[in-house]
């Protein structure tokens, strides 16, 4: 029995016998890791509301497992006595698989964070639709820079000198594109803040209105209502002022037509007469009823407005036209005056002295 044992002990004292039994052994523990996870995780994710962790869950499971059999091999390496040149360079290997597994990982759990997120638009109104291949983009940027600081540390390469270098490269590069730069930023900014969507009725305070056609990383497109579309860089209009009359509650707008009638006239009558005026306007809705008031006593005639109510932004224009011409047929089938300004010259002849 002795014997035996000093036999086996000998016998597991061989190079090749450690290697297989730590490489046997690693995996093992990468078995036992993934039914950890699959199984008891799992069991304990169902619990929860969020589909989150669930999907996570399912991401890591692949990763975790290799992760140990690497961390296996990274032994097996270790205790194979090898040459310090071949040793550095399986290590180097071996980290390198895990460097790689991991980022590939990394993707995939951000793209299923941002993508849950953007789902709960409530919490996250930075975070639609439209801003979520922005920030997917940026951290998988960030996933690949740390992967490869990563991998430069993996096989010993200073980076010192690299970053030296990317920083006078990146002020060169910030220098040429300052204005793209300029723009890219007011894209993000847009897209985080949400001053507007596509398809915003919206007014710039150059005066130009339309509906958003596209926001883009350098620009945003604005379709007028002479269906011109105008492109506004981003820098620009990051920092201009913006009318959106499509946020807000709701949609609907509020417009007003100011009418001047002739001093003597009777209020009440007039009231009725521009009441009636507002209720006939194909675009004026009836829900909300319209509103006259009397504003001012100006130099020649009393000045009232008409206020109402339109679904969409877009209406105005014919919502006015429509109320004018009824005001203007209600007042003068009234014989209501509509003051508006005259001159009288008097010639004066030198024989009249």
């Amino acid at each position: 029995m002795i014997e035996f044992i000093d036999t086996l002990i000998a016998w597991l004292e061989l190079p090749y016998v450690k290697v297989g039994l730590i490489f046997l052994f690693s995996f093992v523990v990468a078995k036992l890791t993934d039914m950890l996870v699959s199984q008891v995780l799992t069991q304990l994710t169902k619990r929860t509301k969020t589909e989150l962790d669930d999907r996570l869950i399912e991401i890591m499971h692949r990763p975790i497992f290799w992760s140990v059999v690497y961390v296996g091999l990274y032994f097996v390496v270790q205790v194979s006595e090898l040459e310090t040149s071949l040793s550095f360079v399986l290590i180097g290997l071996v980290k390198t698989l895990a460097v790689l597994l991991w980022t590939g990982a990394g993707f995939r759990i951000s793209n299923t964070v941002l993508t849950m997120f953007s789902t709960i638009p409530k919490h996250l109104k930075w975070l639609d639709n439209q801003s979520l291949p922005l920030f997917d983009n940026l951290a998988k940027l960030m996933m690949i820079g740390i992967g490869s600081y990563m991998l430069l540390l993996t096989w010993d390469i200073d980076v010192s000198a690299w970053l030296a270098s990317a920083g006078i490269v990146g002020i060169a590069v910030g220098l040429a594109a300052k204005d793209s730069i300029a723009n890219l930023f007011g894209g993000m900014f847009i897209m985080a803040d949400a001053p507007y969507k596509i398809g915003d009725f919206i007014v710039l305070d150059t005066g130009e209105r339309g509906h958003v056609s596209q926001i883009g990383l350098r620009s945003t497109r604005i379709l007028t209502r002479d269906d011109v579309e105008i492109t506004i860089p981003n820098a620009i209009i990051a920092n201009a002022k913006i009318t959106n009359e499509s946020g807000g509650p709701w949609e609907k707008e509020r417009v007003r037509a100011t009418i001047g009638v002739a001093y003597g006239s009777d209020l009440t009558q007039v009231r009725k007469l521009l009441t009636e005026a507002a209720l006939e306007t194909e675009y004026i809705i009836k829900s909300k009823a319209p509103r006259i008031r009397f504003r001012e006593f100006g130099e020649s005639s009393l000045i009232f407005q008409v206020m109402g109510w339109i679904d969409e932004p877009v209406e105005r224009g014919r919502a006015l036209d429509s109320l004018n011409e009824n005001i203007y047929n209600k007042l003068n089938e009234a014989n209501v005056k509509i003051p508006f300004p005259q001159r009288d010259i008097y010639i004066h002849h030198k024989e009249d002295e």
